[in-house]
């Protein structure tokens, strides 16, 4: 049985930075895809980034791009979102996925969830 656990959330202010991590077991971690999405109250659940299992493409959200970057090291078998320069907007709770297959922004393409871990930005 796939576990995804993410940890790092918290609060934070304006302009500052929180790093999320996700570690996983259950399967052969560095054969997937590995994605983060954000969920905020009332909102439906969005794409923020993903990896491909070797760690050479990554794809952002436009929200967020230049401000976060996604990372993995298949040795802890844990995917981490470094976020840099936060805004209010950010503030979710933010979930890793991991899936089969190539880079994919809709949730549907994906196999296995955390449980998410909120992150609060304070203006």
């Amino acid at each position: 049985q796939v576990q995804l656990v993410e940890s790092g959330g918290g609060l934070a202010q304006a302009g500052g930075s929180l790093r999320l991590s996700c570690a996983a077991s259950g399967r052969t971690f560095s054969t997937y895809t590995m994605g983060w999405f954000r969920q905020a109250p009332g909102k439906e659940r969005e794409f923020v980034a993903a990896i491909t299992w070797s760690g050479g493409n990554t794809y952002y959200a436009d929200s967020v791009k230049g401000r976060f970057t996604i990372s993995r090291d298949n040795a802890k078998n844990t995917v981490y979102l470094q976020m840099n320069s936060l805004k209010p907007g950010d503030t979710a709770v933010y979930y890793c996925a991991q899936r089969k297959g190539g880079i994919y922004v809709a949730t549907t393409g994906y196999d296995y969830w955390g449980q998410g871990t909120q992150v609060t930005v304070s203006s």
